[in-house]
């Protein structure tokens, strides 16, 4: 399966909860002694420049992230040789134990929308997330970006703009985990298959979207290039899902 392709064949999206600590300070909870995963479906995918649907009743908030995509399956993957299986990265695989198998890994930029007020009600009766994090659209990405042209994973800049003021500006070195961390983390605990989407966190500056809001990503290296910008619409969803509070 080609990289470009994940959205349509990738078979689950891993993400990370509180991997940069300013983030976890803003909404009041304690910085992980370890990564935090859940599970997002592959249905929540959102092309750049589509329409993001927020359900009635939801308080929808925007969590700009760096992508990785995973090109070939594995799993216990060694922290001394994640880097050497990464072949890109965006802003949103463990060796087997035989080294003879090789992992492409592409980037990709991503926002994580999260269901807030829901995700909060959920959270306090000790509930899992997943309705929070799962709508349909709820994941908007980008087109991957090729390794060779990210020079250091560690050392890339995320920007979110809202009607063009900026939101969240924050950096992959501030994340408490670094990518290599995660990826044997996530890989000890389940296999990583081809066209899987790993969200490694996002910084801190989350905050509300509404309807008729616009929303514009970039992700850049060191130097200040561009190396991937996503974009989106805000728009009421007018069937399905209702939130209302208890």
């Amino acid at each position: 399966m080609a990289a470009a392709s994940f959205v349509q064949q990738g078979k689950k999206i891993v993400a990370i909860g509180r991997n940069y600590s300013e983030h976890a300070k803003e909404l009041n909870n304690a910085v992980p002694k370890e990564p935090i995963i859940f599970l997002k479906p592959t249905t929540s995918y959102l092309p750049s420049g589509g329409n993001m649907e927020i359900p009635k009743g939801v308080v929808a908030h925007y969590e700009v992230e760096l992508g990785v995509v995973v090109g070939k399956r594995g799993r216990e993957i060694p922290e001394s040789e994640a880097e050497s299986y990464v072949a890109g990265y965006g802003d949103t695989f463990r060796v087997l134990r035989t080294a003879a198998v090789a992992h492409l890994i592409f980037p990709a930029l991503a926002v994580d929308m999260t269901a807030r007020n829901l995700q909060e009600e959920v959270k306090s009766k000790r509930l899992p997330w997943t309705v929070a994090k799962g709508f349909d659209t709820f994941t908007p990405i980008s087109s991957y970006i090729p390794k060779e042209q990210v020079a250091d994973s560690a050392n890339l800049a995320l920007t979110l703009k809202v009607n063009g003021t900026t939101k969240q500006d924050g950096n992959t070195k501030d994340m408490i985990f670094p990518i290599p961390r995660l990826i044997h983390h996530i890989s000890t605990i389940m296999t990583l298959e081809e066209g899987d989407l790993i969200l490694t966190g996002t910084p801190s500056g989350v905050g509300p979207i509404v309807p008729g809001d616009k929303v514009e990503c970039t992700l850049k290296d060191s130097t200040g290039k561009q190396l991937a910008s996503l974009e989106f619409n805000a728009v009421q969803r007018e069937a399905g899902y209702h939130y209302k509070p208890e």
